[in-house]
């Protein structure tokens, strides 16, 4: 019998939960709007990132010109988001969030963060800074595979 030695700590444990609450909770929101899981990260992207061009989400999400084509005209039919002109350049667009994510149904994606964060507002500053930079240091460390 092979016995495997768990290479688990609590931190690990702790993010791990972390994650799964939050996948949990993307997905019962991208259900309640009846959004995909593309669609939802994508429209999370433009909301935090103004004047997003098509080149942007093509690299953020993975997928072809013609996908983001695609999946910016399905969250227009949903009224999340425009495509305008852009006026510095004409021969190109961006993409900005026209859905109000701070009010219903739009809010759904938006629950767990805001919750999370409201639970993490009385908590050490000093604490919360030290995590985080030992959160940000354990990730840039990682290998890309």
């Amino acid at each position: 019998m092979t016995t495997t030695q768990s290479t688990t700590t609590p931190l690990a444990d702790a993010l791990h939960a972390f994650v799964e609450a939050r996948n949990a909770a993307l997905l019962r929101a991208r259900k309640a709007l009846g959004l995909g899981d593309l669609d939802a990260r994508a429209l999370l992207y433009i909301a935090t990132h103004p004047d997003t061009r098509p080149g942007d989400l093509r690299g953020y999400l993975g997928i072809t010109s013609a996908g983001v084509t695609t999946l910016t005209n399905r969250l227009i039919d949903k009224g999340a988001v425009a495509r305008e002109i852009d006026a510095n350049d004409r021969r190109s667009t961006t993409i900005t969030v026209t859905a109000d994510l701070d009010s219903e149904p739009w809010i759904a994606l938006r629950h767990f963060d805001h919750d999370l964060a409201a639970s993490l507002a009385d908590s050490d500053p000093d604490a919360a800074a030290a995590f985080a930079e030992l959160l940000t240091s354990a990730v840039a460390s990682l290998p890309q595979r």
